[in-house]
């Protein structure tokens, strides 16, 4: 194997080799039996192609082309060296291809995210993402069934449940504290934060976490004031919207709604928040763990959820 050859003997067998200019000219002249068309297909002077030639016919001592004022015809030494030098020439063009497509390969993110998460949490920070990490591109698809890595160009997934799967690189983000947000008009005077009895005189609306409300008064003591929830609401961006509405309070992940609640949308009407049995999870299958996009976004979307993280903390601690 030449990897294995001293690197003195390398050396001297690579001066054996023509330069690539040379015998790209070569190939385009014996495959249009033309100097003329060679150079116009390689974007060179007639002249360029003709010291190529010359330059390799020097080297060999061998004539490679019989020439004419219309043709350049193959000699029987220039017909036997074309075939192969055209098959290394495609060798490189396929291995050179192969390294431009890793390289691109290497710089998109297919990404996969549920509806809710992608529109209140993810498109907010993607420009941070973008601004630290320039080289990389996402490509984000919004989606509510669960990705099918074998099916799909998918690269990663962010997910709302329970990790289950096997084979699958399982990252746990955010969105296990619960807390009950409102419409501060719906209040109507009442101080925040509210008691467990003033919740039983409201709606209670429930995203797709089956219990929350139960637990909620679990934790507070009362759960003689649990009646259950009054409308439960299979789409987390449209339990958010009821409640931002004035419906009724909603039990919700705190950092789904930093925003509506910083811009006066919503408002905590009681900082004890309530843990979910679920979260969300970024995904992505173990033999794409060493790709340098996902890599890169595994842990900025990690630092993103601590701040987040943090910020839900100080938001709770100043509703009180």
């Amino acid at each position: 194997m030449l990897g294995l050859l001293p690197p003195k003997l390398v050396r001297t067998m690579r001066r054996k080799i023509p330069s690539l200019g040379a015998l790209q000219a070569f190939e385009s002249a014996a495959r249009f039996s033309s100097f003329t068309r060679a150079a116009e297909n390689l974007n060179i002077t007639q002249s360029a192609v003709s010291r190529h030639v010359r330059a390799l016919e020097d080297q060999f001592g061998l004539k490679l082309f019989r020439r004419s004022k219309q043709r350049a015809t193959l000699t029987a030494a220039g017909a036997e060296y074309w075939p192969e030098i055209c098959a290394g020439l495609n060798q490189i063009e396929a291995s050179t291809a192969r390294l431009q497509a890793r390289r691109r390969r290497d710089a998109v993110l297919n990404l996969a995210a549920l509806p809710t998460f992608a529109a209140k949490w993810l498109v907010p920070r993607l420009s941070n993402f973008a601004e630290h990490h320039p080289e990389i591109d996402i490509n984000l698809s919004v989606r509510t069934e669960p990705a099918d890595f074998a099916g799909s160009d998918v690269d990663a997934a962010i997910f709302f449940g329970m990790p289950t799967r096997a084979g699958m690189t399982l990252v746990k983000l955010i969105g296990d504290d619960l807390i009950p947000v409102c419409s501060p008009t719906l209040l109507q005077g009442q101080l925040a934060p509210l008691t467990p009895a003033q919740f039983a005189e409201h709606r209670l609306l429930e995203l797709a976490i089956p219990g929350s409300w139960s637990n909620w008064f679990r934790v507070n003591e009362r759960e003689d004031l649990d009646r259950g929830p009054d409308d439960r609401y299979e789409y987390f961006m449209v339990g958010i919207q009821a409640a931002i509405s004035g419906m009724g309070i909603l039990l919700v992940p705190h950092f789904l709604v930093i925003e509506d609640i910083r811009e006066g949308r919503l408002a905590i009407a009681c900082s004890r928040a309530v843990r979910a049995d679920s979260a969300y999870y970024l995904m992505y299958p173990e033999s794409r763990k060493d790709l340098p996009a996902i890599r890169t976004f595994h842990s900025w979307i990690q630092q993103a959820a601590e701040k987040a993280k943090r910020e839900c903390t100080r938001l709770r601690a100043s509703s009180v």
